[in-house]
């Protein structure tokens, strides 16, 4: 091998998978954040890798042309996970970004409007337009982007563990109409909801306000489109959201990435009501679209959430993660605001900059853990992967109780010197 080669090996080749622990050639780490919360299967998984290679070796491309009948095959598997009205597919994306396009070039052809509402808060991608619907205005700062007649609206305070809805969340289902009315000029297409706002820094939004966006929707014939990236194959405890905690949004479209992949394989789909399936294949695609390793890896992860009943598992062990969460609260002042469901919680620090020394401190003590809103925010992330069983909460639980001994001195220590 020659020195290019060998620098290359040495590189990626001190990183090294088991289950939910990474090892970085120097320290063995616990993955509480499911990697980018596309490792459901955690880092390795034998039976999804034993296809993937199957794979390789057959062949690792094939054009669009030839894997709609796979695409098919496995939206006949999804079709038990899914609200009533979801009945088609789109396969055609390796990323939630490109899958978000897709759905909104849906809604947008099948209404004759342009616009999209969104979220305060909310992520829906890395590319342009989908950064522009995010509701996190300062990733724009250096670029240009417009969807006609796109508005955002306040989020919903977020459901706690420990405390009852927020009546925030009816004046946010008033405001929303008034939006539609006052703000819009009837240019609406659609609106994107994440059943739980991931980056946003885990909002659970309350159930009543899914129920009411429904029925402002129909009333106005606008598309709702549930952006499952972060919170579909099993992360809340259903196959869906859509079809557990947020099954009152009803959505026309669901679309999913991430965790689809098992492994952190990339991929990307959009599932809808049949008139929603109206592009033509040249009007939404990409190169890499359901190509046969994300076919391949789909598939396998379908299998194993189903014959390895992950979603029971996620459900039955969903109280331990949060009662764990809950007592770290109310051990350490620094934690607040506890939230989430399934596999998918988060709490707050006081600031931002104290959960940057948090996560820090964490990876000393073996633990990764994530912020929000790309280190503005000031919530942390607790995701583990869904395979991880109560043995793996408690070494998460503990971690976070050295981290947070070990950051309460060190702010002290810090008030002290100032």
């Amino acid at each position: 091998m020659n020195n290019a080669t060998d620098m290359f090996e040495n590189l990626i080749g001190q990183y090294k998978g088991d289950g939910p622990y990474l090892h970085d050639g120097e320290r063995k780490l616990i993955d509480a954040a499911s990697g980018t919360f596309n490792l459901p299967l955690g880092y390795t998984n034998q039976r999804v890798a034993d296809k993937l290679k199957q794979q390789i070796d057959r062949c690792t491309h094939l054009s669009s042309a030839y894997t709609k009948p796979i695409s098919d095959h496995i939206l006949t598997r999804l079709k038990k996970h899914l609200p009533e009205n979801i009945d088609r597919i789109w396969l055609r994306d390796v990323s939630g970004s490109g899958a978000v396009e897709g759905a909104i070039r849906m809604a947008q052809k099948y209404t004759g409007r342009s616009g999209v509402i969104s979220l305060f808060k909310s992520h829906h991608g890395q590319s342009l337009a989908t950064a522009k619907i995010s509701g996190n205005a300062f990733r724009l700062q250096n670029f240009t982007s417009s969807i006609d007649g796109s508005i955002k609206i306040p989020t919903p305070a977020s459901e706690l563990c420990n405390k009852e809805s927020s009546v925030q969340s009816i004046n946010s289902i008033t405001d929303l109409e008034d939006f539609i009315n006052f703000g819009s000029c009837g240019n609406i297409a659609c609106i994107i909801l994440e059943p739980v706002l991931g980056n946003g820094g885990n909002i659970v939004l309350p159930v009543e306000f899914y129920r009411q966006v429904r029925k402002i929707c129909s009333k106005y014939g606008i598309v709702v489109i549930a952006d499952e990236v972060q919170t579909g194959f099993g992360r809340t405890g259903t196959f869906f959201a859509s079809t557990g905690y947020a099954k009152a949004l009803k959505p026309d479209i669901i679309v999913f990435a991430k965790g689809a992949g098992g492994l952190g394989i990339p991929t990307g789909g959009i599932l809808m009501r049949s008139a929603l399936d109206c592009l033509e294949s040249f009007e939404h695609s990409s190169t890499s679209g359901a190509n046969p390793l994300s076919l391949t890896a789909l598939n396998e992860t379908i299998s194993v959430i189903e014959e390895d009943n992950l979603l029971q598992h996620v459900q039955d062990n969903e109280i331990h993660l949060k009662n764990g969460l809950l007592a770290l609260q109310e051990q350490h002042e620094l934690v607040t605001n506890v939230r989430g469901l399934g596999y998918m919680f988060g709490f707050d620090v006081p600031s931002a900059q104290i959960a940057g020394m948090a996560i820090e401190i964490a990876g000393k003590h073996g633990l990764i853990i994530r912020g929000s809103r790309y280190g503005k925010g000031r919530a942390i992330k607790v995701r583990p992967p869904l395979t991880c069983t109560k043995a793996h909460i408690d070494e998460i639980m503990n971690k976070l109780e050295l981290t947070f001994v070990e950051l309460a001195k060190t702010l002290d220590t810090l008030q002290e010197v100032a």
